[in-house]
């Protein structure tokens, strides 16, 4: 008969090993049940791992988290909330600008779309467009508010406009767009439509050169001049390149001659 541990001995396989699975914790009290294990670690308070898909467990006692509630070993990460998805929605309800998905995911060290999405879905954090991305916002109205108002805030409008989409541009803009670039001349042009395209992204190439009237590829072109930084200051436009002017032609005058 295999002796099992006992919660004394438990504590020390713990406070030397740190973190265990569901199976390796079954080896140890020498048992094949689950609720065995659970038993004998909510005698002595557990928490499971919000990373790894929960398969860790750690004693209460030897994790210390930091500041921002996280504590990691062996790249397994636990938080004092609990589950990612609990985890989530404390950062998001409490920040003071919304988060979006990859800063997340930057600061939690894992995937964490599909759990958003089924936050949002039980209305427990909210989403905002901005841009090409969504805002996670708190539920509750009064502090999404504010939270949209400092993150704007933050990007300032400059980033804002690198964040929209071509079918977010206003008509107002598009044709203020269209103007400025006829009074370009063909170098500027396609430089100002590869600014474009670095903005909106490759995808646009087709809506920028229909908006400006050029080929698709002279907006491929200007993007690369600027990307490989290959761009003559010192040129300008030969007197004569590009198409010819269209001179209206002036009606020849006949005159009588008078006998």
């Amino acid at each position: 008969m295999v002796r099992r541990m006992t919660d004394r001995e438990l504590a020390r396989f713990f406070a030397n090993k740190k973190i265990a699975t569901m199976q390796e914790l079954k080896h140890a009290l020498g048992t094949e049940v689950d609720m065995t294990v659970y038993r004998a670690l909510k005698r002595l308070s557990y928490q499971t791992s919000y990373s790894h898909g929960g398969r860790y467990y750690a004693l209460s006692r030897t994790i210390k988290f930091g500041e921002n509630g996280l504590w990691s070993t062996n790249s397994v990460w636990f938080s004092r909330s609990g589950t990612l998805a609990a985890t989530l929605e404390r950062w998001v309800t409490t920040s003071e600008l919304g988060y979006f998905a990859d800063e997340l995911e930057q600061q939690l060290h894992v995937g964490v779309r599909e759990t958003l999405l089924r936050l949002v879905h039980k209305e427990r954090v909210r989403r905002q467009r901005m841009g090409r991305s969504y805002l996670y916002c708190s539920s509750i109205t009064s502090v999404r508010r504010r939270q949209l108002v400092v993150r704007e805030a933050k990007l300032g409008n400059a980033a804002l406009q690198v964040l929209s989409g071509p079918d977010e541009v206003a008509d107002e803009v598009k044709a203020a767009v269209v103007l400025f670039a006829a009074l370009l001349d063909e170098r500027e042009r396609r430089l100002f439509a590869g600014v474009e395209a670095l903005q909106f992204g490759r995808s646009a190439d087709g809506w920028i050169a229909d908006l400006l009237g050029i080929h698709r590829q002279t907006v491929a072109k200007g993007r690369r001049e600027l990307l490989d930084k290959n761009i003559d200051f010192n040129r300008i436009r030969k007197e004569g390149a590009g198409r010819p002017r269209v001179e209206k032609k002036r009606r020849k005058s006949s005159k009588r001659s008078s006998s």
